[in-house]
């Protein structure tokens, strides 16, 4: 079975497992799936990711993280950017977008896949993939 959009199949994963309280989601792996696992876990969101072996591209298994009252530290998770309305920002939208945005913003940029704080401070716009907080 094909999937149309593998990024929004990711965060429904993360917040599903996190609504059933689960410690941790497996996901197929791509690699801008790590890309945005790797920001979700240098902003502590998730607790951690480890990836599995198998016959085709291979899991990500991605840990969880919750508060001490078992509450999930990922309040929301939202795609932005998507295969039938894909939407880009220039580097000024992305610099007016760290003053009034709630959470984080998740950008693929040509220097590589950045939060939206990195993107206004390197001064580079590009698709917005999802938000966080």
């Amino acid at each position: 079975m094909t999937m149309t959009d593998p990024v929004s199949d990711l965060l429904t994963r993360i917040r599903n497992g996190a609504k059933a309280k689960r410690n941790a989601v497996d996901i197929p792996a791509s690699n801008l799936k790590r890309e945005i696992i790797r920001i979700l876990i240098e902003h502590k969101y998730i607790n951690d990711v480890v990836e599995l072996p198998d016959n085709k591209q291979g899991i990500l298994r991605v840990y969880i993280r919750y508060t001490r009252d078992d509450e999930s530290v990922l309040k929301g998770l939202q795609r932005i950017s998507r295969p039938g309305l894909r939407k880009y920002f220039d580097a000024e939208e992305i610099r007016l977008s760290t003053h009034n945005l709630r959470g984080m913003m998740i950008v693929s940029t040509s220097q590589g896949v950045m939060t939206n704080f990195d993107a206004a401070k390197k001064g580079v716009g590009g698709e917005a993939i999802c938000r966080c907080w």
